[in-house]
């Protein structure tokens, strides 16, 4: 057993790290399974030696975010905590913190900072920073559209790219855009919400309305890419697990000079057609020896939503592998019975 004691030396930060009622603390001590006791402006830890260094990391990287005039919400305790756990798989890259605390990668915009919250989002967020292409797939609630939107917005405010352009195939769980009441734009709208949601927390409404007014935001569905040169832009594609062989390679296809392109997708839910292949998984076999082009699989753990959206992503998981295993099991045996039958 460990005994540490972290002292804090601003008095009107410290109320905002160890949460109200000292929440921030109960947390650590549920996810880390140390006894955390706030006293004054210093906080005991007993524990395993391991788990009490996590927590003074964890401790320690959210007062320096306080620092820095950022506020905490409990999803920011728990992504300090796997960020914590997992600190030895970080990339050895430059970082916005001193070397002896955790490396947070950084989304900045005016209205709004973003914080990587898992080991996979801070190599998101450093794949985005170096690559003109970049897959991240994975399941629901990881961050990956709400990441690329932000890269894309703060790359827009500096001034690296004059456009942003947002797109999706128009493929939602056997439903068609002809059934749905209105002109196109009525249309499309609601497949491309999640964009226009991301685009709006990180810019300012104004903003965005006058960019998607002037052209220099576009959201539009992937039909309305073909014969385009995408230059000096940032091009997203969410949803990519919807797209076929042909409207992926047209996609990929119209990346201009300065441009960068984010592709985003769920491989485990497709809805095309029975049969039909989709230009994700092709693209990331294709594509995964080319240089200049990064891919970051998110998994169960790297769900940042409420707690039981992991644990319902791991089940459904769970059934698809199992599935697996007997298909392959009852593949395995075919032959075998084949032949005993034939032997009758």
């Amino acid at each position: 057993m460990t005994h540490v004691v972290l002292a804090f030396d601003d008095n009107r930060l410290v109320g905002d790290l160890f949460g109200q009622f000292d929440q921030n603390l109960a947390l650590i001590e549920q996810r880390l399974s140390v006894d955390a006791v706030a006293r004054g402006n210093q906080v005991i830890i007993k524990g395993p030696h391991s788990a009490c260094e996590q927590a003074r990391r964890a401790l320690e990287a959210l007062y320096i975010r306080l620092q820095q005039g950022h506020e905490l919400h409990p999803g920011d305790v728990e992504g300090a905590l796997r960020m914590a756990v997992a600190e030895e798989a970080q990339l050895d890259l430059p970082t916005i913190e001193p070397k002896s605390h955790l490396a947070f990668a950084q989304i900045s915009t005016r209205r709004k900072t973003v914080l990587a919250r898992t080991p996979a989002q801070d190599a998101y967020i450093r794949a985005m920073d170096r690559s003109d292409l970049t897959f991240g797939t994975g399941p629901a609630g990881t961050g990956k559209t709400f990441l690329a939107v932000a890269y894309a917005a703060a790359l827009l405010e500096r001034g690296d790219v004059t456009r942003l352009i947002l797109s999706r195939p128009a493929v939602e769980a056997g439903e068609r855009l002809g059934f749905l009441p209105g002109d196109m734009k009525e249309k499309v709208d609601p497949y491309l919400r999640p964009l226009y949601d991301a685009l709006y927390e990180m810019m300012p409404a104004e903003k965005v309305d006058r960019g998607l007014q002037s052209g220099m935001i576009e959201v539009a569905p992937l039909a309305f890419m073909r014969g385009r040169t995408l230059s000096n832009a940032v091009v997203i594609l969410d949803e990519a697990q919807n797209t076929t062989t042909m409207q992926m390679k047209m996609f990929l296809t119209r990346l201009g000079e300065n441009s960068r392109m984010i592709v985003t997708g769920d491989p485990s839910q497709i809805d095309l057609p029975a049969g039909q292949q989709s230009g994700l998984r092709e693209a990331l076999a294709l594509l995964q020896e080319v240089e200049g082009v990064a891919h970051v699989a998110f998994t169960e753990v790297d769900v940042v939503r409420h707690e039981l959206v992991a644990r319902i992503v791991k089940a459904y998981d769970d059934a698809a592998r199992e599935a697996s295993q007997e298909r392959e099991a009852l593949a395995a045996t075919a032959p075998g019975r084949a032949k005993a039958d034939r032997v009758r």
